[in-house]
């Protein structure tokens, strides 16, 4: 029978780290015992690695999300307060780890192909739609830049299932599998999140109404001045 020592308390904690429950073994981390989280880090990382791979749909990819999620359990620990499970906090550690390699991937993606001085090779990879002006190209692009941003802006919890959905077309019973969630629960944060973008958009409308309001007064002012 082995024994874990904490750290801070200098209490004994006896018993095979593998025969102990995450609760025991999440306090005994917390209070520095590095063998703890290891275990910890053991027992849930092939279902965590499993949630990751259903995003990045690469194993190689999922194998540098998983250790960079772990990396930040590690650190943020003593931030863990409990209100669920280790499993389902390490999992959203992980799905956040996993959405933002994405988004970095993307970027990346995006770079390179705006980098190529070759308007051949841009062309067969992006055809022309001639039925489309640029000037509904640019507006269809506009709204989508503005529907990432209204994405990125809502919280956590809304934010993962608009990004499945949005950016990897997944559908409600696949959200939910993935968050480990159950479908309504999925569809209750989906409308959410619609509703949260909606009234971001009607904000910004405003705004540039607004704006718009205020430059139309300026012009109108500085013609009415004489010369």
């Amino acid at each position: 029978m082995n024994a874990s020592i904490s750290e801070e308390s200098g209490t004994a904690i006896c018993g095979s780290l593998t025969e102990l429950h995450d609760e025991l073994l999440v306090s005994a981390a917390k209070a520095g015992d590095r063998g703890a989280f290891v275990e910890l880090s053991e027992r849930h990382s092939k279902k965590v690695l499993r949630t990751i791979y259903r995003i990045t749909q690469n194993w190689a990819d999922a194998e540098d999300v998983l250790q960079d999620a772990l990396l930040r359990a590690f650190i943020n620990l003593k931030n863990f307060e409990g209100r669920s499970s280790f499993s389902s906090w390490l999992s959203r550690i992980a799905i956040n780890s996993a959405l933002m390699f994405l988004r970095k991937r993307r970027r990346l993606e995006i770079s390179i192909d705006n980098s190529s001085d070759d308007s051949q090779t841009r062309q067969s990879w992006e055809p022309w739609d001639m039925a489309e002006s640029p000037e509904a190209l640019f507006a269809q692009r506009e709204k989508e830049a503005l529907l990432r941003c209204a994405i990125l802006r809502l919280p956590s919890t809304f934010r993962e299932v608009m990004e499945l959905q949005h950016a990897h077309d997944y559908s409600t019973s696949e959200i939910a599998q993935t968050l480990g969630i159950s479908v309504s629960a999925a569809k209750s944060r989906l409308l959410r999140a619609r509703v949260a973008i909606r009234a971001s958009f009607r904000r910004r409308h405003r705004h540039h109404e607004f704006l718009g309001v205020m430059g139309r007064t300026h012009l109108s002012e500085t013609a009415a001045r004489p010369s």
